[in-house]
């Protein structure tokens, strides 16, 4: 089986996520799902609202998740807000995960 190659900015995309997933296990494990659920629903509503060849729109959307990750890598910050939307949007996901 062959593998595609990513380019630069697939590899930072994923970079970011990664990142994303490591900040939320330096969180409260009482609000651990909270981060997980809130970073998994952004970034598949930016992926799927931006074309794959939009560089500008997803270098933006690139530099605005940075800064929103700084933001909650601050040790301050034990908590976030998730939305109803969030949170029907993780019950549909699960449903189509069930065979």
């Amino acid at each position: 089986m062959s593998t595609l190659r990513k380019s630069g900015i697939q590899k930072d995309v994923l970079s970011l996520y990664r990142r994303a997933l490591r900040m939320v296990k330096t969180k409260p494990p009482s609000t651990q799902d909270k981060f997980s659920l809130f970073v998994r629903y952004t970034f598949r509503q930016n992926a799927s609202s931006v074309s794959p060849r939009d560089v500008n729109a997803i270098e933006h959307l690139m530099r605005k998740g940075k800064r929103q990750l700084e933001m909650y890598e601050h040790p301050s910050v034990k908590d976030c807000r998730v939305s109803h939307e969030m949170r029907e949007w993780q019950k549909n996901s699960s449903k189509s995960l069930i065979f």
